[in-house]
């Protein structure tokens, strides 16, 4: 078959070349695809769960929320940026994010596929900024109080989940009160993911970047029952956020439930495991386990499941 037919529709005409920013766009979303499989296994197996149209958007969001983290969480500062630098990168990252929120454009290939996606799903600032302000808050690593904690954890994790359920949710027509238990299960899932974080980076966060994430608490002498205590601090928010699974759209349910359950293996892993070794040991699931979890959720969850 010639060049010239393969160009050719079974009706006879040429599919429409694509437009300059269309071609654009669809470059700077393959970069921002690649960069979740690179940071992490675990959501990386968890996407692939999600539909087709709603994996991209996804993908899109945890890139900038990567690249921001990266600026704040050593890549930048083994570049050689001091502080100030990695701020004012930070300052900057966050301008360009609004600008191309507003325009539909960035240089920043990123950037331009992140703001594509929160133009089409209906991301606003009042979601990026706390976020930019969380990270912010990592470059002044100086104990957190309770209230400071909750804002730094909306910030940091909650909006990141309200943000994908704007993806989930952009082609239903969802009621009110349906939206607020989807909205708080959101909020409780990124909330725990956040928190099971805190301490499987115990030994990076507090060993090398000075961090204490626990008010009232020597992370270079935690007890066993403080850990215990924050373990199940996790397990509620957990708990809460399973209840709103069978309420998810079809096009994430599976997705959602592979990713709770891996994190809730590594919640009991960590239960499991003596408070002093957190400081030199990064808890994770084998990829097997991940495996067996990624099928119960693709046998339990399926289509118009509801369990």
């Amino acid at each position: 078959m010639t060049r010239e037919a393969e160009l050719t529709t079974a009706g006879g005409a040429r599919p429409a070349a694509p437009t300059d920013l269309s071609l654009y766009t669809r470059a700077a979303h393959t970069s921002s695809a690649t960069i979740i499989h690179e940071y992490s296994t675990s959501f990386g197996m968890a996407t692939k769960l999600l539909s087709p149209e709603v994996r991209p958007q996804v993908e899109d969001i945890y890139a900038l929320v990567r690249i921001a983290d990266e600026i704040v969480d050593g890549a930048a500062a083994e570049a050689g940026l001091a502080v100030d630098d990695q701020r004012a990168l930070l300052d900057a990252l966050e301008a360009d994010t609004e600008r191309a929120m507003r325009t539909g454009y960035s240089a920043n290939v990123v950037v331009h596929s992140f703001a594509c996606t929160a133009r089409a799903v209906g991301i606003e600032p009042s979601l990026t900024a706390p976020f930019f302000g969380s990270m912010r808050r990592d470059l002044s690593p100086v104990d957190f109080s309770s209230d400071e904690l909750s804002a730094y954890i909306y910030g940091s994790a909650e909006v990141v989940g309200l943000m994908c359920l704007r993806a989930f949710l952009s082609h239903e027509q969802v009621a009110t009160d349906r939206r607020m238990r989807l909205e708080s299960g959101a909020r409780r899932l990124g909330a725990a993911f956040q928190k099971i974080n805190f301490l499987r980076d115990l030994a990076v966060d507090w060993t090398e970047l000075g961090r204490s994430y626990f008010p009232g608490i020597d992370p270079g002498r935690l007890t066993e029952r403080q850990k215990l205590e924050l373990v199940v601090d996790i397990e509620r928010d957990l708990g809460a956020a399973q209840d709103a699974i069978p309420e998810l759209p079809d096009n994430c349910r599976r997705a959602i439930a592979a990713a709770h359950g891996l994190f809730a293996e590594l919640t009991d892993r960590i239960r499991s495991t003596p408070a002093p070794l957190l400081l030199s040991t990064r808890v994770s699931v084998p990829t097997r386990t991940k495996l067996a979890i990624l099928m119960r959720a693709t046998a339990g969850w399926g289509a118009g499941s509801s369990r």
